[in-house]
Formats: C-alpha cells, structure tokens, sequence
C-alpha cells in the first residue's frame, strides 16, 4: 500500500468514525426504555418497542463498525503488510479495505 492509499485510508477511517462516534449517543438515547406510567397508548408503546429493536441493532452494528475502523486505523501504519491479501500478497481494493477495514483478504481469496 503506498502512502498516498495509507493517508486516503487514514482519512477515510477517521471521517467515519467520527460519524459513528456522533450517532452512537443518538441512538442510545433511541433504546432507553419507555415508562410504563408514560400514557401513549398501546399502539404507539408497540410501536416504540419496534423502534428500540430497530435502534438497537443499529447501535450494535455502529459499536462493531467503530471498533473495526479503530483497530485498522491502528494496523495501517504498525503492520507493514496491511492492504495486501495474505493469501496471494496483492493489494486488496481500497474499496474493499473501506467497506470491510478487518479484512486480510482481496476478494478472489475471500471467496
């Protein structure tokens, strides 16, 4: 990976993270519970509770997504071989390496 893709990833991880860490308080605030003294009636609490379900997988997927970007983040400048597939050493697509940053793999290899 030359430093041009490296800086071009550094960037990208960072603009994304910085996303996720904007979001994740957002939806934390999505999955907090509901009173029950709340009155707002039994459609609309059901409709809350699918709501939180939706929230919540989404706050799961941001922590993961965030966690993944920091650990690539770190391994971009520590390891040498980072952006080449550790089956056949090609350089992985940065599209890829943006979509799925925890991968070791170009996608011939993956497959």
């Amino acid at each position: 990976m030359t430093e041009a893709q490296k800086k071009e990833f550094k960037r990208f991880a960072k603009e994304e993270m910085d996303a996720l860490r904007a979001e994740i308080p957002r939806l934390e605030e999505q999955v907090k519970p509901v009173a029950p003294d709340n009155a707002i009636g039994r459609i609309s609490r059901m409709d809350t509770i699918v709501n939180q379900s939706v929230a919540e997988a989404q706050l799961s997927k941001a922590r993961v997504r965030l966690a993944r970007l920091e650990e690539a983040l770190k391994r971009v400048d520590q390891d040498e071989e980072f952006g080449l597939c550790l089956d056949c050493g090609e350089p992985i697509p940065m599209a890829r390496l943006k979509a799925m940053p925890e991968t070791g793999y170009c996608v011939d290899c993956a497959e």
